[in-house]
């Protein structure tokens, strides 16, 4: 599987700029969850997969200082393309997350 990240009209990756900021023990376990799905797809370990709504969904991960979302959407097959990150605080998505991935799917549709 591909992944690739959101980047917006300016050719800046939110994205990648959010795991950037997060701490290194994270940011290794982030990376190496989507390198897992990278090469075993939906079967990879250390995360769970969850669908939102209508194409979005999220891959939830457990790292050691806290739970991480990252919303994707599949497109063409097999490209898997992560529109927006956040740090988990609560039980439920916050509307104000999945409408940052909304308005970036739009955007891409």
């Amino acid at each position: 599987m591909r992944i690739e990240f959101y980047t917006t009209p300016r050719k800046r990756s939110p994205v990648t700029d959010f795991i950037d900021k997060q701490p290194k023990q994270d940011q290794a376990v982030i990376l190496a969850v989507l390198q897992d799905i990278a090469d075993e797809g939906y079967g990879a370990k250390g995360c769970q997969f969850k669908q939102l709504e209508g194409k979005l969904w999220e891959i939830k991960i457990k790292a050691p200082s806290g739970g991480y979302r990252l919303i994707y959407v599949t497109l063409t097959g097999d490209l898997m393309l992560v529109l927006h990150s956040f740090k988990k605080k609560t039980q439920k998505t916050p509307k104000k997350e999945l409408n940052i991935a909304r308005k970036r799917l739009k955007e891409i549709l």
